[in-house]
Parts: structure tokens; C-alpha cells; sequence
């Protein structure tokens, strides 16, 4: 188990990475955009370009956000309980959570795959989106995997409790 979680956390770091490139992609096309009206010139398909890296940037986050632990967690409620207890509600949101996700990257490849055949384009630069509904099917299919292992070490303490 151990292997597989160094591998997952390995991959998450990775699609981060890609995050990150990703964010200062944003900045840097909005700003030289920005500069560029005032000279009475822009960028063709700025909001396109900066829409389509939004998504980059969330489904390749969102991995390394959960490796991290950095998402909200509401503990108010689940604190005042036995440690048994909170195991135990641990692994069923683990659970419920490595489900949602695992369907919604199947559906979200299924949603890319339509987009290919459709021939599905941006608005103002014609670029396909596809690649982009993809990435962000893979970003999910990366956070089932993690949330999968996280269910499993999960479920195993509250089984030992």
C-alpha cells in the first residue's frame, strides 16, 4: 500500500506542477492583454484561452489538494465523537467521495469523447475543447485513485478501533 501511495502522491505533485504552469499562463495572458488595450490591441480569444486554462488548473489541482489534506473540512459536529466514531465517518465520506469522483471522471470522458465527435471549438479562437474535458476527466480520475487509498488505510483503523 505504502508503494502505491508514494506513486499517487508522486502524480498528484506532477498534474500540480501543471497547475501552476497553468495559473501563470493565466497571469501572463491577462496581463500582456491588459498592456495591449491600452495601445488599442488585444489578444484574440483571451477569455477562451484563460476559460479553457481555468479548468486545467482545478482538475490537476485537485489531487495534490487532498495528498496535502488542504481542502475544508467541517469537524465542528464530528470532533465531539469517539475516535471509533470518527473513523468510521472518515471512511463512509471516503468512501461516498472516491465514488463521486470515479463517476464523475468516467462521465466527464464520455462528455470528451461526445465534444470529439461533435467537433466541439471554442467560440473565438475555434481551438477544440476536448483535450481540455479530458484533462480534467484524468485530474479526477488521479483524485479517485488517491481518495481510493485514502478509503482503504482509512477503513483499515476504523476496523482495528
Amino acid at each position: 500500500m505504502y508503494r502505491i501511495e508514494k506513486i499517487l502522491h508522486s502524480a498528484a505533485a506532477r498534474t500540480n506542477y501543471i497547475a501552476m504552469a497553468a495559473v501563470f499562463a493565466m497571469m501572463v495572458i491577462t496581463v500582456v492583454d491588459v498592456v495591449l488595450r491600452f495601445l488599442r490591441m488585444s489578444i484574440p480569444g483571451t477569455y477562451d484561452i484563460v476559460g479553457l486554462l481555468g479548468a486545467v488548473v482545478i482538475s490537476f489541482s485537485l489531487a495534490y489538494t487532498s495528498v496535502e489534506k488542504g481542502h475544508i473540512a467541517v469537524e465542528f459536529l464530528v470532533q465531539k465523537l469517539s475516535e471509533k466514531a470518527r473513523s468510521v465517518i472518515d471512511a463512509v465520506t471516503g468512501l461516498c467521495s472516491t465514488l463521486f469522483f470515479a463517476m464523475a471522471s468516467w462521465r466527464l470522458a464520455v462528455y470528451a469523447f461526445d465534444f470529439y465527435r461533435g467537433g466541439e471549438v471554442s467560440m473565438t479562437i475555434k481551438m477544440p475543447v476536448y483535450p481540455f474535458v479530458l484533462g480534467t476527466s484524468l485530474g479526477c480520475a488521479l483524485l479517485t485513485m488517491v481518495l481510493a487509498v485514502a478509503f482503504v488505510r482509512t477503513a483499515r483503523e476504523a476496523l482495528k478501533k
